[in-house]
């Protein structure tokens, strides 16, 4: 028999499932599905067959079954013995007793924490624990986070010794008469770093919602949870984020335009009384036509546009930005992101202002790159980069006003 016929594709030999008791999936109105799902990156490990995580806990079971085995002359990878360097060594092979913990485990409450947030959908509460990395809750559980793995490309395991981590935990809680059950749904990593003089950066460095709770609006409920926890705490300057993957960071964008639109001071600052809305932050776009043409292709003549211009006045954003602690290069997108959603794009004067404003962001951000092209070649890469940048953010009226359906799974 040909080698291939031996082979398969680790994403689907690999089966994932969130395992709750019988009381909890009788639950009227959950939004769980019993689904069993498969992993996005299985490159780190080798294929197996069932691997079955407690919804409360993450303790696993595992069971590796195969109908034939190579001759005992052909090399073999013993699957079990290699994904044992990667799951926690209390993994459960007999399933009455997994079950038995999956109950238990269940009914367990987050120790050693603090709430965050809290949501309820269809009579559920969802809630958001911050821990630290040495809590007992932390060492109990982050062995049994295979799903960075999984779901993470080049995800790796973070130095569970340095106590600058803390991970803000996101699980659901049901009411089952009078009993609280608690079951995982993701969460994030992140650390503190030092910011001159006497405060802290937060950056995020992993954020995982797991999929049978995706697309359900449980991304942005964790994120904004963690962005309020910066908010209020006066030790951190701002948030931030290590090197975002491409779908979190639309999950960001979304996330800090709709909290920006909610602004009121910011909006009329910025925009003048007809950008501000009372009735839940929607501010009324500027009447034009839908643009045909680039940008500043024709003049004519535009209304004051407030602070944001443009240009814009950098004083008075850098007020703004360091009130609402988002970070520098973030900051700057969400301001042209809204310029462009508002401003007139017959005004040549604005066009250019715009334009400029956005290239000497890209030329910082890729200064490295763009420093070794000739003066010529740089500048027609700006005005491409340009280009792209204000063809996908014509989509700002949908990605700010559209329904909290996206989650991610990613590296940031």
């Amino acid at each position: 028999m040909a080698t291939v016929d031996w082979t398969a594709d680790a994403n689907d030999a690999l089966t994932l499932s969130l395992v709750r008791a019988e009381e909890d999936r009788q639950v009227p109105g959950s939004e769980e599905t019993s689904e069993e799902f498969h992993p996005t990156f299985t490159y780190p490990v080798y294929l197996v067959i069932d691997l079955q995580f407690a919804s409360g806990s993450l303790a696993q079971y595992l069971s590796v079954r195969y109908a034939q085995k190579l001759d005992v002359s052909t090399t073999v990878d013993n699957v079990e013995d290699i994904l044992k360097e990667f799951i926690p060594p209390d993994y459960d092979t007999d399933g009455a007793a997994f079950l038995t913990c999956v109950k238990e485990d269940a009914t367990r409450p987050v120790p050693n924490t603090s709430g965050s947030g809290s949501a309820t959908r269809e009579a559920v509460e969802h809630e958001v624990y911050h821990v630290s990395v040495m809590s007992t809750f932390c060492h109990e559980i982050l062995p049994r986070r295979l799903f960075i793995l999984l779901y993470i490309e080049a995800g790796s395991y973070i130095n569970e010794d340095d106590d600058v981590w803390h991970f803000f935990v996101y699980k659901k809680r049901k009411r089952q008469d009078g009993t609280k059950t608690y079951h995982f749904i993701g969460y994030s990593s992140v650390y503190k770093f030092y910011c001159f003089p006497e405060k802290h950066r937060l950056r995020l460095s992993q954020f995982v919602i797991v999929p049978p709770y995706q697309h359900r609006g449980h991304g942005s409920e964790l994120y904004k949870t963690i962005y309020d926890y910066v908010l209020l705490n006066p030790l951190i300057s701002e948030l931030t984020v290590e090197d975002p993957a491409e779908g979190f960071e639309d999950l960001r964008d979304r996330n800090d335009l709709r909290m920006l639109l909610a602004n009121e001071n910011f909006m009329k600052e910025g925009f003048g009384n007809e950008a501000v809305s009372h009735s839940g932050g929607k501010v009324r776009k500027r009447k034009t036509h839908v643009r045909a043409n680039p940008v500043g292709a024709s003049s004519g003549m535009v209304k004051d546009t407030g602070k944001m211009g443009p240009p814009m006045d950098k004083a008075w954003s850098e007020t703004f930005r360091t009130q609402l602690k988002v970070a520098g290069h973030q900051w700057q997108r969400l301001m042209e992101m809204l310029i462009l959603r508002h401003f007139n794009p017959t005004d040549i004067q604005a066009a250019r202002a715009y334009r400029l404003q956005v290239k000497e962001r890209l030329y910082r951000f890729n200064f490295e790159i763009l420093a070794q092209l000739e003066k010529e070649e740089r500048l027609e890469k700006l005005e491409e980069t340009f280009r792209m940048w204000e063809a996908s953010k014509f989509e700002i009226e949908s990605l700010s006003s559209q329904s909290d359906g996206f989650d991610i799974c990613g590296r940031l």
